[in-house]
């Protein structure tokens, strides 16, 4: 397991021969209601591209912890960044683990947020037109894996703090879920965007966290994991 963080100088010029991929992790500290912790996006995604890099050898960046929060910018605990932050740092990433001789670059996101997103794509935009023979792929598992995660979880339209992360944490750490939140769902007005959205959505969870089961939640992971391998095998063949 290539973990940047706890690798020598040495071991890192060792390894590059071995690949050229890295991936860096994007994560929130973000409200997930009243049962999970802050830092949920951050830990599954950080431990699901730790068990792929159990089985795929590529270089796996410390977390990003920040990210753009949006409709919970406004509840207790949420601490977000701007979404011209989120580009620079994530170009300025790149760009200098491009001069270190990498060439393969996933942005993998564990929060989904739309000008998250989008602020990770607009730099990846950015640099495919101004680094030569770079390979770049933005995502987030529940945006390419939507299909298949909503027939794990029994919730329709289940999404944050719901019964599918709930789950997922209930296998990776269940010493980290307190409870479970009531069944909820945001209430802002479409197409309005709103002042004060904890008026709207109280309690920052949408899904039924009551339908969470750490056997879901293996379910869930195993396809995060085999997707992410498979996405990594594939920016690999890209010539």
């Amino acid at each position: 397991m290539y973990l940047l963080e706890n690798i020598t100088m040495s071991e890192f010029k060792k390894y590059i021969r071995n690949t050229k991929t890295i991936v860096f992790p994007f994560g929130t500290i973000e409200e997930h209601g009243k049962h999970l912790p802050l830092n949920t996006d951050t830990f599954i995604i950080y431990e699901a591209l730790k068990l792929a890099a159990k089985m795929k050898k590529f270089f796996l960046a410390p977390v990003v912890q920040y990210g753009v929060c949006t409709t919970t910018k406004d509840h207790p605990g949420t601490i977000s960044i701007s979404p011209e932050t989120l580009r620079r740092l994530s170009s300025d990433l790149v760009t200098d683990a491009y001069k270190k001789g990498l060439r393969n670059f996933l942005l993998i996101s564990g929060h989904g947020g739309s000008l998250h997103m989008s602020a990770l794509k607009e730099t990846a935009e950015e640099l495919i037109e101004r680094l030569e023979n770079i390979r770049i792929a933005v995502l987030s598992p529940y945006d390419v894996l939507w299909k298949e995660l909503s027939e794990v979880a029994e919730t329709p339209n289940d999404s944050h703090a719901g019964e599918l992360e709930t789950s997922i944490m209930l296998y990776l750490a269940p010493e980290l879920v307190k409870g479970r939140s009531p069944e909820e769902y945001p209430a802002i007005p479409k197409p309005f965007i709103v002042k004060a959205k904890t008026k709207y959505w109280p309690g920052g969870v949408w899904g039924n966290p009551q339908k969470a089961s750490a056997e879901k939640g293996g379910k869930a992971i195993d396809l995060i994991v085999n997707k992410i391998i498979e996405i990594i095998e594939r920016i690999e063949k890209i010539k």
